[in-house]
């Protein structure tokens, strides 16, 4: 079993999902007590969040590399970045590091099309749906056409993220919101929706879509373990950057 090299702490709430998710798969999937080999370098996010929202992309950039190369010192075979947003520099770390940096978009996207959808709503911080890092990928990548709420939707999910769910609040006013939110980007036409923040998942589920909902949660922490175990949910080796 390779070691996963996570980067968490982006926040730890989700981060915490990461560790339960992989070693519950890893458990289910080799039987008796095993576990993931792993380890976590966690960020503190009030400095992370505080520079995201200055616009110091070069500083983020550089905390990452450094996170990045301390797992891969530490033993790791690959990176896991746990959140989203914070792939707004993937390239630049997997530059900089000698083991491959595996994309929380990659798995996300080949589950929507293995499911035969091309046309997807996504969710996340105003980072993730404003700019071109995420989005980008998805469509060039794997041909997706990725919608995004309007500018007050958007505010209000990337306002509930960062003032409630990152701390662990979960509120059922901001639910009813969410649900409001993708409700209306399946009125345009979205097939499905990505839960493109590692926190949504704490708030909202299937029961809250009329449409399905692709966690990138869960995905990316599945994929590393498919990783990990050397082999893929299709009997092949996944990719990494």
């Amino acid at each position: 079993m390779k070691v996963i090299g996570l980067i968490g702490g982006m926040s730890w709430e989700s981060s915490a999902q990461y560790y339960r998710i992989v070693n519950q798969e890893v458990r289910a999937r080799l039987g008796g007590v095993h576990s993931a080999r792993c380890l976590m370098w966690s960020m503190d996010f009030g400095e992370i969040e505080r520079l995201q929202h200055r616009g110091d992309w070069a500083g983020l950039t550089d905390l990452m590399i450094e996170a990045a190369r301390n797992l891969e010192a530490g033993g790791a075979d690959f990176v896991v970045v746990c959140t989203n947003t914070m792939h707004r520099m993937a390239d630049a770390v997997a530059a900089r590091i000698g083991i491959p940096l595996l994309h929380i978009a990659d798995p996300t996207a080949q589950a929507i099309r293995r499911a035969g959808f091309s046309r997807v709503g996504l969710l996340g911080t105003a980072f993730t749906m404003e700019q071109d890092f995420y989005k980008g990928r998805l469509a060039a990548k794997f041909g997706l056409e990725v919608m995004v709420p309007d500018e007050a939707d958007r505010r209000s999910v990337h306002e509930i993220i960062y003032r409630e769910l990152v701390a662990g609040e979960i509120r059922e006013a901001s639910r009813d919101r969410y649900r409001e939110v993708i409700a209306r980007l399946v009125e345009r036409g979205a097939e499905a929706v990505i839960l493109g923040c590692t926190e949504i998942m704490l708030l909202v589920s299937s029961a809250d879509s009329p449409v399905p909902l692709f966690d990138t949660t869960e995905l990316h922490a599945l994929a590393a373990v498919d990783l990990a175990l050397g082999v893929s949910a299709a009997g092949e080796r996944p990719g990494a950057c």
